[in-house]
């Protein structure tokens, strides 16, 4: 019986019904009440029995060897224990089945009893296991009717009222001995096939538990991704419009005011994008909850320059070449490489005369560029590149590492160091195809 395997912390939009409820909807009505409840199934298999041996029952009580019917009805007991003691199960039933062809051997259901036993025995065991004992129960019974046919056992057929050939029961002892093999191994290789189909299904099981974890991986990644692009850039802009705020107000009120309207307008942003990332964790969000597909770069590319000029860079943008595609996820790679970009100048950046931010997309190619030229005071003994690297050593590292991550996906790779002897570049190239590129700007 294949349970359900459970997938803990499984990612957003997984199917509501586990492997095993799909499994189990491809099995009929009455198949899969039997599946579900295995003592009916039990009580199926005794039913069967005890109709296939009726006949053979019947001629015994009418010969008067009372003795099979009692050896029928103890084999018909056994084969309720054969799913928690299979093997035991098939000796104790190939003990029986063999008194019944010693005292009754032209029966019309020799070896029917073997025929639930073994396949109970190749579901449950391995196949070497089986075919040892579908070797163990069928030979006694193959055996004892090679006796019957070369005679030192009586093998008296009884009286058909017609003349029989005079090597009939040589034919007829032969007979019984290939059917009692053949269907014996049938039934071995029906549960074989079974238990073999049953692996099958437990080993796509755990692949999809598997699946399901990598998935929720990736998912905690992403999140993880975005909420450090959404907090460190909007935290570190919302600080600087503050300290920019704090020094103007009393000089230039009118400027204090804008500022800190954009520092309202980057909070309330920075909360709209944490619920849209954080949204994919709940799945009874509402419609009135915040949307949880990729934010467009469109527009919003503009909206995130402005805000970093509001908060004091010297910020020039340049587009060369065809527009960005339409897709919002390649929109919002773009945007949050330049988004991390800048937030690391305006995060360490000291005296910047001039920061430039250039994409260019030629064909399948976007390349971006993010350069600022650092001018400012060093430490004695380094250079303003040096200094650079020293405050960025504050930094957790998932900045660049969250602008690989998103520039892999699109086969893109992203340097990042200082150049000459003052300033910092970021240089990301990715890679699209979903078009020809062809579209105007």
């Amino acid at each position: 019986m294949i349970d359900a395997v459970p997938v803990k912390d499984a990612p957003a939009g997984q199917a509501d019904a586990s492997f095993a409820e799909i499994t189990a909807r491809r099995r009929g009505r009455i198949r899969r009440y039997l599946f579900q409840h295995p003592r009916a199934m039990d009580a199926v298999v005794v039913a069967c029995y005890l109709l296939l041996v009726t006949p053979a029952a019947v001629e015994a009580v009418r010969d008067g060897v009372w003795p099979v019917v009692v050896l029928l009805v103890l084999a018909a007991a056994a084969l309720v224990f054969r799913r928690s003691h299979p093997v035991h199960v098939v000796a104790v039933v190939a003990v029986l089945e063999l008194g019944v062809a010693l005292l009754h051997p032209w029966g019309s259901s020799v070896s029917a009893g073997l025929w639930f036993a073994l396949y109970a025995v190749a579901e449950a065991r391995s196949r070497r296991f089986a075919l040892a004992c579908l070797v163990a129960a069928t030979a006694p019974l193959v055996f004892l009717y090679f006796l019957l046919a070369v005679g030192p056992l009586d093998g008296r057929l009884p009286d058909m009222g017609v003349n029989t050939p005079e090597n009939f029961q040589l034919i007829t002892s032969i007979a019984a001995a290939v059917s009692i093999t053949l269907s014996n191994v049938i039934a071995t290789g029906l549960g074989v096939s079974v238990r073999q189909r049953r692996e099958h299904e437990h080993e796509i099981a755990a692949w999809a538990a598997r699946a399901a974890r990598l998935g929720s991986v990736t998912e905690r990644n992403r999140i993880a991704r975005e909420m450090h692009d959404v907090v460190a850039h909007s935290l570190t802009v919302m600080v600087s419009l503050a300290d920019g705020a704090a020094v103007v107000v009393k000089k230039n009120p009118a400027r204090a005011a804008e500022v800190l309207g954009e520092l309202s307008r980057t909070g309330r942003t920075a909360l709209a994008d944490m619920r849209r990332v954080l949204g994919v964790l709940r799945d009874d969000a509402g419609p009135g909850q915040a949307p949880r597909e990729p934010l467009a770069g469109g527009d919003s590319l503009g909206k995130l320059l402005e805000g970093f000029r509001t908060a004091g860079l010297p910020l020039h943008y340049t587009h060369t070449g065809p527009s960005l595609p339409d897709d919002a996820a390649f929109q919002l790679t773009v945007y949050r490489i330049v988004q991390e970009s800048l937030t690391n100048v305006l995060r360490y950046g000291r005296s910047l005369g001039r920061v430039d931010v250039a994409i260019a997309r030629t064909g399948p190619t976007v390349s971006i560029d993010v350069v600022d030229d650092g001018k400012g005071t060093v430490d004695s003994g380094g250079s303003a590149a040096a200094a650079r690297q020293s405050r960025g050593s504050v930094g957790t590292g998932r900045g660049l590492a969250g602008m690989l991550e998103r520039a892999r996906i699109y086969a893109g790779t992203v340097e990042a160091g200082p150049i000459a002897d003052h300033g910092w570049r970021v240089h990301a190239v990715l890679h699209w195809n979903g078009d020809n590129g062809s579209k105007g700007t």
